[in-house]
C-alpha cells in the first residue's frame, strides 16, 4: 500500500476573505446553538425541579406552623 503525505506549511488568505468564513461560521452556529439550548432547557428543568423537591422535603418538618 502506498502512502502519499502532505504537509501544509502557508495558507495565504486576504483579510475580507477570513472576515467572511468568520461570520459564515458564526451564523451556521446559530441554529446549533438554539438547538443545544432547546433540548438541555428541559433537562435542567427537570433536575431543578427534582432538587426543589429533594429541599422541599428536607425543609418541611422545619417549616414555621
Amino acid at each position: 500500500m502506498n502512502e502519499n503525505r502532505t504537509t501544509v506549511t502557508d495558507i495565504e488568505i486576504p483579510f475580507g476573505r477570513m472576515v467572511l468564513i468568520i461570520l459564515k461560521f458564526m451564523l451556521a452556529s446559530i441554529p446549533a446553538i438554539l438547538l443545544f439550548y432547546i433540548t438541555l432547557i428541559p433537562i435542567f428543568m427537570l433536575f431543578g425541579l427534582g432538587l426543589g423537591g429533594c429541599a422541599a422535603l428536607l425543609s418541611a418538618p422545619f417549616a414555621a406552623p
